[in-house]
Parts: structure tokens; sequence; C-alpha cells
């Protein structure tokens, strides 16, 4: 199977049974989703959800929070991961906001990841999910499926996965296969008991290729020895 082959087939099976495929983090305007993103890093979307309703009830605006420290912040985030370090972030992000962008958070990725607590990958997941943009966010989901499905091939960091997708899913469809690849690794191509048997991928995927061969391999070993 060429690359191509498998991509096409790959991304025409999303588009069929996963045409609508959206962030799973609750936010009502760019700034909620940013600080639900930076609190997301290494922490689950549910844990979140549960978190921001107080949050935002108690800092509704980025001029709310940039009037708070890190210290007023943090009883609301406490049950986050590393809650120490994204108080500060998100009261420096906030700051940050008000003091060179008007409080309005800006579309230009690069000036987004002059944020506190804002990375490469938080700004695609911004820029990805706000603005359409034709970039690849990368997380552990990510990474994981699109090397397991054969997307990727022995790579090494999130970048060369964001590169590599970027180069060969048509531009148009990167913010959703965004979503393809995360659901489909929260749900169905989990990290420790990958659910082969719920998943439509197994024709393309060239993980289960793999395991395929080497179960019929070891059957047929059996069996002469029998």
């Amino acid at each position: 199977m060429t690359t191509k082959e498998r991509y096409n087939g790959i991304l025409a099976w999303f588009a069929e049974h996963m045409p609508v495929a959206e962030s799973e983090l609750h936010y009502e305007n760019p700034y909620q989703l940013l600080v639900a993103v930076i609190l997301s890093a290494q922490c689950t979307d549910k844990r979140v959800n549960m978190t921001t309703p107080a949050l935002f009830e108690a800092f509704p605006t980025p001029q709310a929070m940039a009037g708070a420290t890190a210290e007023e912040i943090y009883p609301y985030i406490r049950s986050i991961s590393y809650p120490n370090n994204k108080a500060r972030n998100l009261a420096g992000m906030a700051r940050m906001l008000c003091a060179e962008f008007g409080g309005e958070v800006p579309s230009d990725l690069e000036a987004l990841q002059r944020l506190p607590g804002v990375g490469r990958k938080t700004a695609n997941v911004l820029g990805a999910v706000l603005w359409q943009k034709e970039v690849m966010p990368v997380d552990t989901h990510v990474f994981r499926v699109s090397e397991r499905l054969g997307l990727t091939t022995h790579s090494r960091t999130p970048l060369q996965t964001e590169l590599t997708l970027e180069k060969n899913i048509p531009g148009h469809l990167l913010p959703v296969a965004h979503h393809w690849l995360i659901l489909h690794g929260r749900y169905v191509c989990t990290a420790r008991s990958p659910r082969c048997g719920e998943c439509g991928l197994t024709t393309w995927c060239r993980w289960y290729g793999s395991s395929a061969r080497r179960r019929a391999a070891e059957s047929s070993k059996v069996t002469k020895q029998s």
C-alpha cells in the first residue's frame, strides 16, 4: 500500500463516518477557549470542563483575569494538573493580552505564542478551531494514532509529525482531521488497549496489518508443530 493510498483511505473513512468532529472543550468565545486549552495541557478535557465554569464566573473577561494574581486564580484550578504553573501562566497571559492586544485573542499564530502558557500546539489548536487555519496541532493522541496508522513513520517529535501530516493531508481538511485523529485516539485507538475490533480503519492501519501478520505466522507455526 502506498502512502497516498493509506491517506486517501483513512481520510475518506473519517469523512463518511465522522463528518462532524469538534473540540470537546466547552467555551463561548476565543478568550475562554484560550484558557481551556492552556489548562488542558497534560489534563483531560473532561476535567477541564468540570473546572472552567467556576473559573469563568470569577474571571469572565481577560480584563478580570488580568487584575487577579496567580494566588487568586489557583483555588479555581487546583484539581487541574500543574495548577501552580498554570495559574501563573493564566495571570501572565491575561495581562499581556490586555496590555498588548487590547484584550482580544490574536489570530496570528506567532503572536499567540508570545503569551505565557501558549506553545506551538496551543497556538495551532486556537488557529484550527477558531479560524480554520490549515495547521495540524499534535497532542499525544495525534502523535500515537498517526504512527500506528502509518500516516507517519518513526516520527520522533510532535513537530515532525505535524509537518508530515500537513504535507500529506489537503489543507482544507487539516482543521477537521485534527479532531478526527484526537477523537479516534481518545475512544478507539487508545494507548494501552486499542479497540481494533471496533475500528473501521483496519484496512489501512499499518500497526493492525503487522499484528495480523504476526498472529497468522504464530498460528501457522503452532499448527506445523502440532
